[in-house]
């Protein structure tokens, strides 16, 4: 294997997605991509419609990222954000979306890795998901 496929295969990720809305959720998985970078590639999504699905999910282990929209109901992403990041032993980044770019405050108080707002740019979700994966070295 060459240095340039090391390099081009060195983060595959297992993504979850929450949100109560399916179209969000396509979404992020559209935004995204299968390869939101040269070196960085979804080898699977999980989608979750609610909060105690994704607790049961990440408590099973085995994600790499998580994303949450915040505008979720009724229990939006950025409470479930601080509850998993303060409960799961090193839980995996999580990026949360917020409802407006006014919400960063929001997304700090709730210890997110990364955050995107309301409407979604596929470009910032895509670099989001990049750095998340390189600056954890998950994969």
């Amino acid at each position: 294997m060459s240095a340039t496929d090391v390099r081009t295969a060195a983060h595959e990720l297992r993504v979850l997605v929450y949100s109560d809305d399916v179209t969000t959720r396509e979404a992020v998985r559209l935004g995204v991509g299968r390869r939101p970078a040269k070196d960085v590639r979804i080898g699977e999504w999980t989608e979750c419609a609610t909060a105690p699905a994704v607790i049961e999910q990440v408590d099973a282990g085995g994600f790499d990222l998580l994303i949450l929209d915040g505008e979720a109901v009724p229990y939006g992403g950025l409470g479930l954000c601080r509850q998993l990041k303060s409960e799961i032993y090193e839980c995996p980044p999580i990026m949360v979306l917020t409802g407006r770019v006014q919400d960063g405050w929001l997304a700090s108080w709730s210890n997110a890795d990364a955050v995107v707002p309301h409407p979604l740019d596929p470009i910032a979700l895509a670099s989001g998901v990049s750095e998340l994966a390189r600056s954890r070295d998950v994969g």
